[in-house]
């Protein structure tokens, strides 16, 4: 399964092989793909946890808002506050 463009535009920065990805994954694990949004909201998210630990904290970080069930824009929040502890 290809990421279709019912999900949003495409920013110029993604590589087309990313969302790519994440779609067949998606179609695996039998959930929808992240829209362009979604994977933009989660890489920013990421990168705040990379920034405020290490790299490893990025993925990780990301996995504890899936187990959350948080939105991504609530966890990024959450992150930046985080992030101003450190």
């Amino acid at each position: 399964m290809r990421h279709d463009a019912q999900m949003d535009e495409k920013p110029e920065w993604l590589d087309e092989s990313v969302p790519d990805w994440l779609a067949d994954f998606a179609e695996v694990l039998g959930v929808d793909p992240p829209t362009y949004q979604e994977i933009d909201e989660l890489l920013k998210l990421a990168g705040v946890a990379a920034h405020a630990s290490r790299r490893q904290a990025a993925p990780v970080a990301t996995w504890l808002v899936a187990k959350s069930g948080m939105s991504i824009t609530d966890a990024h929040a959450f992150a930046r506050q985080v992030d101003s502890h450190a």
